[in-house]
């Protein structure tokens, strides 16, 4: 099971992973400032859409340390689903426990709070979802 956390989203109200059991939920780490993960958004934004109503959402965990550009970038991209970030960039606490060590880097966690896997990006994220969201 997902190791528990607490994170303040952009209007600084703490948000726990615990309040998604029962979804799929995509923890996406990712920073404004990451060109690889601002390129890699477009398709997170398309899986969000097309199954955030079959039991599926995203938690955005962020590697920003400035707030204002941590947000112009969610806004920029059109990313509507909830963001989290310490803003300690590569010291941010959650990244630290899933031994985050590259972004853009996310792990899927079933209902249960089980992490069933890791690294979707392109096309992967939306085959896998595919599969789990019947």
């Amino acid at each position: 099971v997902v190791a528990e956390f607490t994170q303040a989203d952009t209007s600084g109200v703490p948000v726990n992973i615990s309040a998604f059991r029962g979804k799929y939920v995509l923890v996406d780490f990712w920073a404004g400032w990451c060109r690889p993960c601002r390129q890699e958004n477009p398709n997170v934004v398309a899986a969000y859409e097309k199954f955030k109503d079959k039991n599926f959402t995203v938690l955005g965990v962020s590697l920003d340390q400035n707030k204002k550009a941590w947000i112009d970038a969610i806004e920029m991209d059109g990313l509507q689903w909830s963001h989290t970030s310490d803003l300690k960039g590569w010291g941010n606490e959650v990244a630290a426990i899933f031994k985050v060590s590259s972004i853009p880097q996310n792990l899927l966690i079933d209902p249960q709070g089980k992490i069933i896997a890791s690294g979707l990006h392109g096309p992967q994220l939306e085959n896998k979802l595919q599969e789990v969201l019947k």
